[in-house]
């Protein structure tokens, strides 16, 4: 420390940061431990996750606006690369305005459960709900078999990694349109109907290997995480307001006891009584619908569709214990990349990041709406210096976006333009 920084301290103007002995334990192992961010996980229940071919084929797929009823819509459009992948929006807009916030796929091959409420369990079965909604792409598992069949570099692709495809081009027998719950899709054979959903489950397992490659790279935090990890700390990685605040985060303010681990969320659901984003907004459900949806779901990991239906994987979501508190509760995001995400929280309640620490700093707002309410989330009764020192230490978790090869649609795929 320098003398002059001493006679600022001295004068009682800046409170500095801990010398490098006196960092709070809990505070170097919160940093060890988000530093320790691995590749993806396996994915047993997609059997094409980790191959290459797969990859490419769910790149051309996640660009591909042909996948939606408009030919408009892509993956790309609400999970744009440049933006994060998340589109800045309050609340996402497909074909029609959506009802939560988009969150961001970096690090989602890391997640247990999908979506705000955990209605999926894989990525490639998440990839498949925006196909076949009417509020998001608005098309049907036969009508993107059909796409597939007829695009000749999605054909040959799609046959050297999964094999033959069904004769999309018999209109009576895989009627335009046709989807479960559909007048056209009783029509059909139930051979039929398992052949086109066969293909539809095989693009979003495509899809699923390209998207577990957007991993979030290397950010300061990380960088001086890792010069703590290895006993050679460098506090030259991070401002001293940054110091401050990630002291702050791991103690007084009690972030971690939702925000730790290596992609710093817990990957659960919290209800934080959040205020809504109007005035006539109904309370989602969160968590309370989403699991009796993913039970309900054709495409769970333990579900026909599954390459593992008996793998530890697949058996979460059977065993996970589902109770009335967990009503209104939505996932804890990521903070990796938060200071690129915003707006934040599942319905897009607020644009930045000083709002998101007001909310937590007063609670103002908050609209409890059942007894089982986060008992832990009291108000921080923060300083302004302290609020803008975790706001310096949040912003140091932004990491290298993937690189520009995973952020266009790949060589060699035609996608025509409608």
């Amino acid at each position: 420390m320098t003398s002059s920084r001493l006679a600022i301290a001295a004068c009682g103007l800046l409170f500095l940061p801990a010398a490098a002995d006196e960092l709070p334990e809990s505070s170097r192992r919160t940093a060890i431990a988000a530093n320790s961010l691995t590749p993806p996980p396996p994915n047993p229940t997609n059997r094409v996750a980790d191959e290459p071919a797969a990859r490419q084929l769910g790149q051309a797929l996640f660009f591909d606006p042909n996948l939606s009823s408009n030919g408009q819509i892509s993956c790309a459009t609400c999970h744009d690369p440049s933006k994060a992948f998340t589109d800045e929006r309050t609340i996402a807009k497909g074909l029609k305005a959506g009802v939560v916030n988009t969150p961001t796929l970096l690090g989602a091959a890391h997640q247990r459960w999908l979506f705000h409420d955990g209605r999926a369990d894989t990525l490639w079965s998440q990839a498949l709900t925006p196909l076949e909604s009417d509020l998001e792409m608005g098309s049907t598992r036969t009508d993107v078999a059909r796409y597939i069949a007829s695009n000749a570099s999605l054909n040959r692709a799609y046959v050297a990694i999964f094999g033959p495809l069904p004769d999309m081009g018999d209109e009576k027998r895989f009627p335009a349109g046709a989807k479960p719950d559909t007048p056209q899709w009783e029509t059909m054979t139930s051979k039929d109907q398992h052949d086109v959903t066969e293909v539809f489950v095989n693009i979003g397992k495509a899809i699923e290997a390209y998207e577990r490659q957007l991993v979030p790279g290397e950010s300061a935090f990380d960088k001086w995480a890792s010069s703590l990890a290895a006993g050679e700390r460098d506090d030259t990685l991070m401002s001293d307001a940054a110091l401050r605040g990630f002291t702050l985060f791991t103690n007084d303010a009690g972030c971690t006891q939702c925000h730790f681990g290596p992609m710093i969320s817990d990957l659960e659901f919290h209800d934080l009584s959040l205020p809504s984003s109007t005035q006539t907004e109904t309370p989602l459900p969160g968590r309370g619908s989403g699991y009796p949806t993913l039970r309900n779901s054709e495409f769970r990991a333990d579900g026909p569709w599954s390459d593992a239906p008996k793998s530890t994987l697949a058996r979460r979501a059977a065993s996970a214990r589902i109770g009335t508190e967990h009503w209104g509760a939505v996932r804890t995001p990521s903070l990796r990349n938060v200071a690129a995400t915003a707006p934040y929280m599942h319905s897009g309640q607020f644009e930045t990041l000083s709002d998101v620490l007001a909310f937590y700093n007063t609670l103002e707002g908050q609209v409890r709406r059942h007894h089982h309410a986060e008992a832990v989330l009291v108000p921080l009764n923060l300083t302004d210096q302290q609020l803008s020192d975790l706001e310096a230490f949040l912003r140091t978790l932004t990491g290298t976006l993937p690189p520009k090869t995973l952020s266009i649609p790949p060589v060699g795929y035609s996608i025509p333009l409608r």
